[in-house]
């Protein structure tokens, strides 16, 4: 006979995931006692940290991410991290202690009373196995209920004293059958909703292309090129880009929507038929009104999410596997004859200087120029977006990781999980100083597991993108919204990080190029930064 624990190692070796983050207290210890030589428990000091770093391990790795939490209050000190996974799409379970079962119903110290609701609605699926033997076919399903379109965290609430119960063979056996399983995803439209679509495209009199997130996530990159190219129409990103979904310097690109109603449908204008793809419809924020299309436009929209489908507010929807349906589509429709290919997008460079300080576009310059070609970017700097993809120009897919729920906290955290979860490449996080402490704790991560993150903080003492939406929002003198006094460089010093403030684009090009093709450990480079608040 063997105990919950061994059965459960044994499920989780069969679903792949062997790399644990966590942050552990009393109730968890249990379940990590003789932990195995081959399993890796990444340890964070926080655990909105240790969702972060997960996130960004199973959205760069393609795996399933692995996450141990601390009963109640630990999870929730990682709510916004998990909202934040959601938003991204990212499968992960998140497994959190829970007192022994004898002083459940008295609610002992550190009893979680309500266990799954407390995640909710942030998860998919929230669960409390009523035995220790449902323990690891929970792990199984909550791993298969992760991956299944639309993929996202799921949470499971596991006892303490469960670990050390004997299974029978039946109980053990039944765990690994259920680990086993494939569940395969491939859901494609009929033949007839395909040819439907082609001659919607084919009889437009001038249709566009707007590309999204779940295009890169779920590997139908080259499909949409392939798609945008046989029929020569113009590509747009789809607003809040967390993924990049189609190569930012092909001449068909024609650069990201802005997040409101008005000034997207704007930039719609001229268009009769709109084909999203892999994104909503649409991520709107601010509230600007107007009309959701321009006059006289339709839309059609390809997602692997029927709640998706469900909440746009205009246009029809087609729920199918992205790849296998725009490669049908391609087929359907024959080659188009194209026009001459309009240039594109000028690649907007500049190394200016202001008082001492880099402008937002010149430091982006600079980083991008001393980054290596295969560089994986993480970016949490709102306001400087913009100037980032001008700079940067990503043209493989793969390569990019943003947030796309809006919180900040997910930079610093993403970026070691990503480094972890795809060793291969070089990893470079260009964040604001606002945001890097939302999960500052992920240096020391970092720097105890000589993880080689280049950190490149762009410090303009203030949440320059909440003062962008003062503007917006005609909030102007809201408190709080100037952060001055911080030594980035200070702080990372002082959780191991060697650290350095770059004052020119020589040094910090200089800086980054040395920093990503070292492997001793991470670099943060500090960088002044004038402040240009975006536009709509």
């Amino acid at each position: 006979m063997r105990t919950v624990r061994e059965s459960v190692l044994d499920v989780l070796r069969t679903r792949g995931m062997t790399t644990v983050f966590g942050n552990p207290g009393s109730t968890e210890l249990p379940m990590l006692k003789q932990f195995p030589e081959d399993f890796r428990y990444v340890l964070g000091l926080q655990e909105a940290v240790v969702v972060g770093m997960a996130d960004g391990f199973a959205l760069a790795s393609g795996t399933t991410g692995l996450v141990n939490l601390h009963t109640g209050p630990g999870t929730g000190n990682a709510m916004g991290a998990i909202l934040n996974a959601r938003a991204n799409r990212t499968p992960m379970v998140v497994t959190a202690g829970q007192q022994v079962r004898a002083m459940l119903t008295m609610e002992a110290l550190l009893a979680n009373p309500q266990s799954t609701l407390l995640p909710q609605p942030a998860v998919k699926w929230a669960y409390e196995p009523p035995r220790p033997a449902d323990i690891g076919p929970a792990l199984a399903r909550a791993a298969q209920i992760a991956e299944t379109p639309p993929q996202g965290p799921v949470f499971l609430s596991l006892p303490m004293d469960d670990f050390d119960v004997l299974l029978d063979e039946d109980e053990d056996r039944a765990a690994q059958r259920t680990a086993a399983r494939t569940v395969t995803h491939a859901a494609a439209p009929s033949a007839e909703v395909v040819r439907r679509l082609a001659a919607r495209l084919s009889g437009a009199r001038s249709a566009v292309l707007v590309s999204g997130n779940d295009v890169d996530a779920a590997g139908a990159w080259d499909a949409v090129v392939e798609l945008a190219e046989r029929t020569g129409l113009p590509v747009w990103s789809a607003p809040t880009e967390g993924r990049v979904a189609f190569p930012k310097s092909h001449p068909q690109y024609r650069g990201m929507l802005p997040p409101a109603i008005g000034p997207l449908s704007r930039c719609l204008e001229g268009h009769d038929l709109v084909l999203v793809i892999g994104a909503p419809v649409f991520c709107y924020y601010p509230y600007v009104p107007g009309a959701y299309l321009p006059e006289g436009a339709e839309l059609v929209q390809l997602t692997r999410d029927a709640d998706e489908a469900g909440r746009a507010p205009v246009g029809d929807a087609i729920v199918a596997d992205l790849a296998l349906t725009v490669r049908a589509l391609t087929a359907a429709l024959p080659a188009a004859e194209l026009p001459p290919a309009a240039p594109p997008l000028e690649r907007a460079e500049s190394f200016e200087e202001v008082d001492g300080a880099l402008t937002p576009l010149a430091a982006m310059t600079a980083i991008a120029q001393g980054a290596p070609a295969n560089t994986l970017w993480i970016n949490e700097s709102p306001s400087n977006l913009g100037q980032f993809h001008d700079a940067t120009r990503i043209d493989t897919p793969g390569s990019f990781l943003f947030t796309a729920g809006g919180g900040l906290g997910f930079g610093l955290a993403a970026a070691v999980g990503a480094q972890l979860g795809a060793p291969e490449r070089p990893v470079v996080c260009v964040i604001g100083d606002g945001s890097t402490h939302y999960a500052v704790q992920a240096l020391w991560t970092a720097a105890a597991y000589k993880v080689p993150v280049t950190f490149v903080v762009l410090s303009n003492q203030r949440y320059a993108i909440l003062q962008w939406f003062a503007q917006v929002e005609r909030a102007q003198g809201a408190p709080g919204l100037d952060i001055p006094g911080l030594d980035v460089t200070a702080v990372a010093t002082g959780y191991g990080v060697p650290a350095h403030r770059a004052s020119s684009c020589g040094e910090l090009v200089k800086l980054v190029r040395e920093s990503a093709l070292q492997q001793d450990g991470p670099v943060l480079i500090d960088v002044p930064v004038t402040t240009e608040l975006p536009t709509l």
